[in-house]
């Protein structure tokens, strides 16, 4: 029964503190002692005209709230609760938010449909509401169904579409959905909203549209509506219609080929002469094209070129007058676009587009472009000089080295000199052009560069003058010195020419640092990463003394921001992240030092100082900061090695808090690592400290609330921390070992057609195994019969993995797929694109190391007591032969091992 809530709700919203705490605490009791009774209130109060705005508002949001979340573990219990409901209960609400729908409060229609679609993303997939369509479609074709009703129907269908799967509808009910939804952006018959309405739901619908695609007179038709659509008078709905043909182009890129010419001429007229809104999707659409040709282009058979998934090479085709079409769209530069990196116009859509049909055509669109870049380099219009600078710098990527070195060389002189220009924006994009050339031009360790002795003395002059200049040109300019940094990373000989300015770029990276112009700029951080970068890539026998005097100024920087005066939470925000910073150079410093035996006396002699300071830091409390901290915290670990023992004492503390720390899981995450860090610093010393650190790695991994991505890093601790005490695991070994088991049958139910549970399940494999590994080398010397119990449990989940490579999914094979190319077809993974029918589950890469590496570990560790699983394990042999084929030479190596430990029980 529902209960009245009104007061409730409107005094929730009341500026006054005492009634507002007073009203919430009441709807929580209301909510906690009777949900059904709730949810049924709120819905009542959303469905009444009579009630008040306010109170309609909240309790809709009241509703979403019940029913969702964004945290992925809340929202899967909200959805369980919601099932768990009494069906009568459920009825009532569902009955009360269709008829919402037809509200002449257009708030309360909004809201409504997003409920319902919530309601939906729970419901269908359980094979309930099974009416929920055809009740909504009943409100499209009733002949006096209202504009308002119609229009909050298709945003309802539009979000229900959104919010499920195309699996969970049956074609019929997906075709009367296309149905309804093509017919509401009719123009003779429906008003616009519901014509926006209706050209949304599209964009939502074209997933479930791949059975309809196929059929020629059917995908006609909705090309037909969507390009008419495409040309109305109101700006929502020709921007929302663009957007559907973007969606078109990357999921049903394979049926396009007949509607080019028509698509070519929709997006040039928007492009030159629309709104910017619309004109931004449209060349959304040229992008949405090139990326579906780079997929394709890397999925081609490299001895014939051939891909079993069509390349029509539309970019290639369209790309002379493409190309003129995008290159116009740069000289349409906002005044202070220079100033926020997160602003997007037609200038910037149009660049990035530029840079993608660059690596699409590669050397074909340079004839394209240079005409337009010497044209417009030497104007005294500072939007043409821009544009120019913006071409050049896009189309970097793509082209070949022979057809860009010559080019480059030319104009280097003149990009150095454009750094001083009158203008900033022609800086800024100079700068940003600089870096690209550092970033794909600049390698000596593969033999080119377009840095020589010659000229590294001028580059360096001008940028380290430059980093002076504004503050989005100093950002600008700090990553230009971060690519000429990286390009010496392993290069020889090379790497010494960046030597002898080490002190000028490390000085000038610290004044950019410290400068108080920035605004809001991100010129802080960006001369801290360059730093990083710097300091990483640098000829260490050649600069630690320079990096040695760097340490104490860092050192000193970071004790600088603990005597800082915070007033306020954007004072305390300033130095958590002034604090993270400085950590990380530290981190970089401790690393490099490490590197080499003759520079780990430089972190040895400093160690106490460093480590006392990233405690006090850790006081501070902030997770950006303590992620830092704790990063770092593993270098110096790394460093000292078995001397970190002495700060285990103090810093066990906030290796728990870190542990603990479930919801910045990422702090979580981090910690543990550095458990592994210590682990394999200080071996058995670690033991006092391991029953605390295993009573809160299980509790982690038994926490619900704790992002998934934090399990399988603890599951390979355990084989870290095995590893370190040896057999003082044998009493944690009951416990990891079914947290492990666990693991492995969860892997098993993951549904393998979602891509990030692949990567996830792929993770999950790979810390089992390391895990296992570890365990097992940790006993190998003495009680290796600990494991014995678990060994057939361990061979039988590495035969899992190993048939992963031996399942295919066959769809709607292709009447054109030859026997001839069968076989290749069988080797491609096309994900997202519907013209791959027939997919393979490949093994990953990664997981396929680690389990040929613990079944050698299992094999060596516990010898002929395991002859006769080995024996009964007739995959075994296939496996190793399978691998040992591989071209990836380490896997060939530990399967060659492998199979060496393998046979050595076999003849026992």
């Amino acid at each position: 029964m529902a209960m009245e809530i009104t007061q409730f709700l409107l005094a929730a919203q009341s500026a006054d503190a005492n009634i507002r705490n007073e009203a919430e605490a009441n709807l929580r009791q209301l909510q906690q002692q009777n949900l059904p009774g709730f949810l049924l209130s709120l819905s009542v109060e959303l469905v009444n005209n009579e009630k008040p705005t306010e109170s309609r508002r909240l309790a809709g949001i009241m509703l979403k709230n019940s029913l969702d979340a964004k945290d992925a573990t809340t929202k899967e219990d909200l959805a369980k609760q919601w099932l768990a409901i009494d069906i009568s209960y459920k009825s009532q609400v569902k009955d009360l938010l269709l008829r919402t729908l037809a509200s002449p409060v257009p708030e309360a229609r909004h809201t409504s449909a997003q409920v319902i679609a919530k309601i939906a993303s729970i419901e269908i997939p359980q094979k309930q509401w099974p009416d929920l369509i055809r009740s909504l479609l009943n409100n499209m074709t009733q002949q006096d169904s209202l504009a308002a009703l119609k229009q909050a129907t298709l945003e309802t269908l539009g979000y229900v579409c959104e919010e499920i799967s195309h699996q969970d509808l049956v074609q019929d009910e997906v075709n009367a959905v296309l149905t309804a939804v093509v017919q509401g952006m009719n123009l003779a018959e429906h008003s616009a909203e519901v014509r926006l309405a209706a050209t949304r739901a599209l964009y939502n619908a074209l997933d479930f549209a791949l059975t309809n695609f196929q059929n020629e007179m059917e995908r006609n038709y909705i090309m037909k509506v969507v390009c008419e659509t495409a040309k109305s008078k109101e700006v929502e709905i020709r921007q929302a219609a663009f957007e559907c043909l973007v969606s078109i182009a990357s999921t049903y890129y394979e049926v396009l080929e007949p509607y080019m010419q028509t698509l070519f001429e929709l997006t040039s007229n928007a492009v030159k002469g629309d709104e910017e809104a619309v004109a931004l999707q449209a060349v959304e659409f040229w992008s949405s094209i090139c990326d579906e040709e780079i997929e394709l282009q890397e999925f081609e058979n490299p001895e014939t070129g051939d891909s079993d998934s069509p390349n029509y090479h539309f970019i290639e085709k369209a790309r002379s007058s493409l190309v003129p079409m995008l290159l116009e769209t740069l000289l349409k530069q906002e005044e202070d676009q220079d100033q926020d990196d997160s602003i997007w116009n037609i200038s910037m859509a149009g660049g990035t587009c530029l840079g993608l049909v660059a690596r699409t055509v590669g050397d074909e669109v340079v004839p394209l472009v240079m005409p337009f870049v010497e044209a417009n380099i030497v104007k005294s219009d500072w939007r043409c000089r821009e544009a120019a600078t913006y071409a050049f710098g896009s189309v970097l990527e793509g082209p070949t080295i022979d057809k860009l070195a010559p080019l480059v060389h030319a104009g280097f002189d003149f990009l150095l000199n454009a750094m001083r220009d009158e203008n900033n924006h022609v800086k800024d994009t100079t700068a940003w052009t600089l870096s690209r050339i550092f970033e794909l031009l600049h390698c000596p360790a593969t033999g080119f560069s377009v840095i020589s002795p010659e000229n590294l003395q001028r580059i360096l002059t001008v940028l380290l003058e430059s980093i002076k200049d504004a503050p989005n040109v100093a950002e600008k300019v700090c990553g230009a010195i971060y690519y000429l940094a990286q390009g010496y990373e392993d290069a020889g000989p090379s790497s010494s020419l960046l030597s002898p300015y080490l002190t000028s770029i490390i000085a000038e990276l610290l004044r950019a640092a410290d400068r108080t112009d920035v605004g809001g700029s991100k010129l802080r951080s960006a001369a801290y990463e360059t730093l990083n970068e710097v300091v990483r890539c640098s000829n260490i026998t050649e600069t630690s003394q320079i990096i040695a005097e760097l340490l104490p100024a860092i050192m000193g920087r970071l004790g600088q921001t603990l005597e800082l005066q915070i007033v306020s939470s954007d004072d305390r925000e300033k130095q958590g992240d002034l604090q993270a910073s400085l950590c990380g150079v530290l981190q970089v410093i401790i690393q490099k030092f490490s590197s080499t035996d003759a520079t780990k006396s430089f972190i040895l002699q400093t160690a106490d100082q460093i480590m006392v300071l990233f405690l006090r830091v850790f006081a501070c409390r902030s997770s950006t900061v303590h992620e830092e901290a704790m990063l770092a915290i593993g270098a110096l670990a790394y460093a000292t090695g078995p001397e970190f023992a002495k700060y285990m004492p103090e810093f066990y503390q906030y290796l728990q808090m870190g542990l603990q720390n479930s919801e910045e899981y990422q702090v979580c995450a981090i910690t543990v690592g550095v458990v592994g860090d210590v682990c394999r610093a200080l071996d058995d010393k670690v033991l006092p400290f391991c029953d605390g650190i295993m009573s809160l790695l299980l509790n982690a991994l038994s926490n619900s609330q704790l992002n998934r991505s934090v399990k399988p890093p603890i599951l390979s601790c355990f084989g870290d921390i095995a590893l370190a005490i040896g057999v003082h695991f044998e009493k944690y070994v009951p416990h990891a070992l079914q947290m492990m088991q666990e693991a492995a049958k969860a892997c098993a139910q993951l549904d393998m057609e979602d891509e990030e549970l692949i990567d996830y399940g792929n993770q999950l494999r790979s810390s089992i195994f390391e895990a296992y590994s570890g365990i097992l080398q940790g006993f190998k010397s003495a009680r290796a019969e600990v494991m014995m119990p678990y060994a057939q449990h361990l061979l039988q989940f590495i035969e899992l993995i190993f048939k992963d490579n031996h399942r295919y999914l066959l769809f709607n094979l292709p009447s054109s797929l030859t026997i001839c190319n069968l076989f290749w077809f069988l080797f491609i993974f096309c994900c997202g694109s519907h013209g791959l029918i027939f997919s393979m589950v490949c093994r990953d890469e990664n997981v396929t190391k680690a389990a040929v590496a613990v079944m050698g570990d299992l094999a060596d560790a516990l010898g002929p007591n395991t002859k006769l699983l080995f024996k009964d394990s007739s995959f075994c042999n296939d496996f190793m032969s399978e691998c040992l084929r591989s071209d990836d030479e380490q896997l060939k190596e530990t399967a060659g091992w492998t199979q060496g430990m393998i046979n050595r029980v076999l003849v026992s």
